[in-house]
């Protein structure tokens, strides 16, 4: 059969009628949108506000026995996870040779200092009783018929100046001696805090029980060792920082629940102890440390362990709550999209406090009225759903969430 011309045209119309045919299909295939919007119930129930923020326990219960002495441990005095009181033997060393040196040098600094608070003191009783007695002579004179009169021109002669002077200059004499007796007491305390560092027997500086005991008999020991901690019965403590936005609304106080990183499986109370409000600047950051302590002693919280803390700031109870992004507003007017009756309305609405999720509404709906919530895009085939999506999964307090096609 030979190929013409008019069959060239009806192989064109036959391919452009087969596209037309495909295009028409793949249009009238597309789901159709419809709007999907959700919905929430206002509920009565608790509101509460709290700031959050992060930090580290401190080590304000712990205090580490050091000591600068070297040798050999030759007798233990204690036992890991005991009570212990202040003062009370926990080893005895050996010292070696360079550590008696040490200790003797020390030992004779102390005498020293021992000898001058002495001699301090003597001197603080000769000078008080110079005073005294110049006093005794100035009270006596200012006191005659003379000199009684405080406006006489008569308290201008140096028969009653030159006592008077003397009892200042006494008076003065005696409180730099004040002084000088506690320089004294000063560097006496400070040496007997370097001769215990380097002693022979190590005592206990504070009351506790003995944590991380890392010494034994016949252990040879050097210089800066700690051997243990000793751990008191003090509430514990936690650092953390607040940004200048937070500081404004926490007061001290404020309650406060805390988890541990380490003890996920473990919620704390405490309370807001102290603020620093002078506050921070790092890398042009301001921040503004704030000290937590817990409600009650907790030995599993370890001194350095990072926390997560909530402190609370406000709350209330019984109100009507709302997600917060069921609420509108616009030029200091809030509203919100009310269904009734199968019809949605804008109301206007009052609203109290806010934390990060809730809002409290003061006036405007009432418990049991259905909100709109939010409006996602909602695809259908043939009349019926195949897929609907929405960025919100749980609302606390606020009701659970519907949606309806529009």
């Amino acid at each position: 059969m030979n190929f013409t011309y008019r069959h060239l045209k009806i192989i064109v119309a036959l391919i452009l009628l087969i596209v037309s045919g495909l295009i028409i299909w793949q249009v009238t295939k597309q789901p159709r949108t419809q709007t999907a919007t959700q919905t929430t119930t206002a509920t009565k129930g608790s509101l509460i506000v709290s700031v959050s923020t992060s930090g580290t326990v401190n080590n304000n219960n712990t205090q580490a026995v050091v000591t600068n002495a070297s040798g050999v441990v030759k007798k233990l005095y204690v036992e890991n996870n005991t009570q212990i009181k202040s003062g009370a033997k926990i080893a005895e060393i050996e010292l070696s040779e360079e550590s008696k040196l040490a200790y003797n040098q020390a030992l004779a600094s102390y005498q020293s200092a021992k000898n001058s608070l002495a001699s301090a003191k003597a001197n603080l009783y000769t000078t008080q009783a110079n005073m005294l007695s110049k006093w005794d002579t100035y009270k006596e004179l200012s006191e005659s018929e003379d000199y009684k009169d405080t406006n006489s021109d008569k308290r201008s002669l140096p028969e009653f100046v030159v006592p008077q002077n003397e009892w200042l200059a006494a008076e003065a004499n005696y409180k730099i001696q004040q002084d000088a007796v506690n320089q004294a007491q000063l560097a006496l305390n400070n040496s007997a805090s370097s001769l215990k560092q380097i002693s022979p027997i190590i005592i206990a500086p504070i009351s506790g029980e003995i944590k991380n005991l890392s010494i034994l008999e016949n252990m040879v020991l050097t210089k800066e060792t700690t051997i243990a901690n000793i751990v008191t019965d003090a509430l514990p403590t936690i650092s953390v920082n607040l940004t200048e936005v937070d500081v404004t609304k926490v007061s001290e106080g404020d309650k406060v629940t805390i988890t541990v990183d380490a003890l996920a499986d473990k919620t704390y109370t405490g309370k807001v102890l102290s603020i620093n409000t002078s506050g921070e600047v790092s890398s042009g950051v301001t921040s503004y440390p704030a000290t937590i302590i817990l409600d009650t002693a907790a030995t599993d919280i370890l001194s350095n362990m990072a926390v997560q803390a909530n402190i609370i700031t406000d709350t209330k109870n019984e109100v009507i709550l709302l997600p917060t992004n069921a609420v509108t507003t616009q030029n200091g007017q809030s509203s919100v999209k009310v269904i009734k009756d199968g019809q949605t309305s804008t109301v206007n609405v009052e609203t109290g406090l806010a934390s990060g999720t809730q809002i409290e509404i003061i006036s405007g709906i009432n418990e049991g009225d259905e909100v709109v919530i939010n409006a996602t895009r909602a695809t259908t085939t043939s009349g019926s759903t195949t897929k609907t999506t929405s960025p919100f999964s749980s609302f606390g307090g606020g009701g659970n969430a519907t949606f309806r096609m529009r």
